[in-house]
């Protein structure tokens, strides 16, 4: 994997351009999220998009009813069984979502320089004159001049299924527009998004809340993606929520940021949120479309400094109809990899798109061209300059371990972990070869039974660049004797040998605890 790693800094021979990629056991360090819908829930096709590469499913709450995720998620788990692939399930929250209701799903036709007129009555029929809305307060935070969109659900932003509105008048709770394209909306709901107004609903709303509290302890969730994510103390009130919720105490949060409020209070969020998810179909309506690049690269070096997860979304919406992506977006999948994002989320390609397991293994073979021409000699020294000295205990033993693992080229790093943290602390110094994270689980009782730790943390690293996780058998602690050490080592260099990753005379670099004491070891392979 190491070994054909090129520079773009370098010149390249543009023959070996054309020399076909080698297949590898992980299709891409980058990892993939695809979210489970209409056109992805059966067994065999969740079974392939999990042999294509997804190691995250999203379930979107913002459609269909908690008995027809549960019915996915049951087919998720059987296609899991079968292809003895590990997926992760994230929750994907509502939040303050203006829509537009139409209950009698007639196709609506509205006519450039034409007026129409948003009510929050919603008992109106929805036709070309009028359109009702979920939203009793937006004659209040709009004023003449402001710029409403209105798309279909998962929008493509293609102009014929979506529709820019310009403010002329506010008449008591209405909103009267001007249209300034053609278009013809289809569907019960539509997305509405106001450009660069603050919408006074609540991030966390009632019916979040409900599905968090039935459907996400039920299945014990790995992430929650809190949609427009505007303030650190959302994120604060529901790891609040969450803490009181049992086994969700341990759910990451992943905060989505998809408006300008959310990206002026970046910062403090990122602080308070385990990952970030850079919603760009909405950032896209509220930036300028000049600054959505600026804020993806300055917002996944944020992340990546932080040592969090930056998942970015809408990245090949032509597959959603097409078999392959358009020149654009093929490079817009590299160059959100060569700007260090973790992983690429997956919406309507996935949820009722025609290609679905196509289209998550087209983007698995782009990021992994993408990796091989990723500066990791750069990013090491701007990640450890960033950390700056003295370094923690922690951070010193990752960092040595991936400068170590690059010196001696070696093929694997194996990390022994109980949290996950030392793995995740590797991974952030995007060592060129693959990490696999053998999590040690640990036993924890209530008073009134035992349980064992672990099966969260493992598949929490589902989301982070290059790592791999493992769980090791619950007899063999972290921190240790020689013997038993030894015992894990060799489950996971068989693991790596039946995976391809690791082969005879390769080195390989063992990251543990004895002790007190964190050790990096090189080791190499016999025959």
């Amino acid at each position: 994997m190491h070994s054909n790693h090129l520079l773009l800094e370098e010149p390249i021979r543009m023959a070996s351009i054309l020399e076909p990629s080698k297949s590898s056991f992980f299709p891409a360090m980058t990892k993939i999220v695809g979210t489970l819908g209409p056109r992805s829930r059966s067994v065999d096709v969740i079974s392939g998009c999990l042999k294509a590469g997804m190691s995250v499913a999203r379930f979107d709450f913002s459609w269909g009813d908690s008995p027809f995720h549960q019915e996915t998620l049951e087919n998720l788990r059987m296609a899991i069984k079968s292809t003895k692939k590990l997926c992760a399930v994230m929750l994907d929250t509502v939040g303050p979502e203006m829509q537009v209701v139409n209950k009698s799903e007639t196709a609506i036709s509205l006519v450039a320089d034409g007026t129409v007129i948003l009510t929050p009555h919603q008992g109106q029929e929805a036709s070309s004159e009028v359109l009702p809305i979920n939203f009793t307060g937006l004659s209040k935070a709009v004023k003449k001049g402001d710029t409403i969109f209105v798309g279909q659900y998962l929008f493509t932003g293609s102009e014929t299924t979506s529709v820019w509105l310009e403010v002329v008048e506010v008449k008591n709770e209405d909103v009267v527009c001007v249209i300034k394209n053609s278009a013809t909306l289809a569907g019960s709901l539509f997305t509405l998004h106001a450009s660069q107004i603050r919408i006074d609903l609540p991030t966390l709303s009632g019916k979040d809340k409900e599905v968090i509290s039935t459907w996400g302890v039920q299945n014990k969730i790995d992430f929650l993606s809190l949609s427009y994510t505007r303030h650190a103390e959302d994120v604060r009130e529901a790891r609040e929520y969450l803490s009181k919720l049992g086994d969700l105490s341990q759910t990451q949060i992943f905060a989505k940021i998809e408006n300008v409020e959310g990206l002026t209070h970046f910062d403090e969020i990122l602080q308070e949120a385990d990952g970030i998810i850079l919603s760009r179909g909405n950032l896209g309506i509220d930036l300028p479309p000049e600054k959505v690049f600026l804020f993806q690269k300055a917002a996944v070096y944020k992340c990546n400094m932080a040592g969090k997860p930056a998942v970015v979304t809408r990245v090949v919406d032509s597959m959603t109809d097409n078999l392959r992506p358009t020149r654009a977006e093929a490079t817009d999948v590299a160059n959100a990899v060569l700007d260090g994002s973790d992983a690429i989320l997956l919406g309507a390609e996935t949820l009722r798109g025609l290609y679905p397991v196509e289209t998550i293994s087209i983007v698995g073979k782009i990021c992994a061209e993408a990796e091989k021409v990723f500066n990791q000699d750069l990013y090491f020294k701007k990640t450890v300059k960033y950390v700056g000295e003295p370094m923690t205990h922690l951070e010193s033993i990752a960092s040595s371990a991936v400068r170590a693992a690059i010196k001696v080229k070696a093929s694997v790093i194996i990390c022994f972990t109980s949290s996950g943290r030392a793995a995740r602390l590797i991974a952030k110094y995007r060592p060129t070869m693959p990490v696999l994270s053998v999590v040690i689980p640990r036993l924890k009782t209530n008073q009134l039974r035992w349980s064992f730790s672990g099966a969260f943390e493992a598949r929490q690293s589902l989301i982070v660049r290059g790592l791999f996780p493992m769980l090791a058998d619950p007899r063999h602690p972290a921190e240790s004797t020689n013997a038993t050490n030894e015992s894990v080592l060799k489950v996971a260099l068989d693991h790596g040998k039946a995976s391809g990753v690791v082969k005879s005379h390769d080195r390989v670099v063992v990251c543990q605890k004895v002790g007190d004491a964190s050790v990096v070891k090189i080791i190499e392979l016999e025959d």
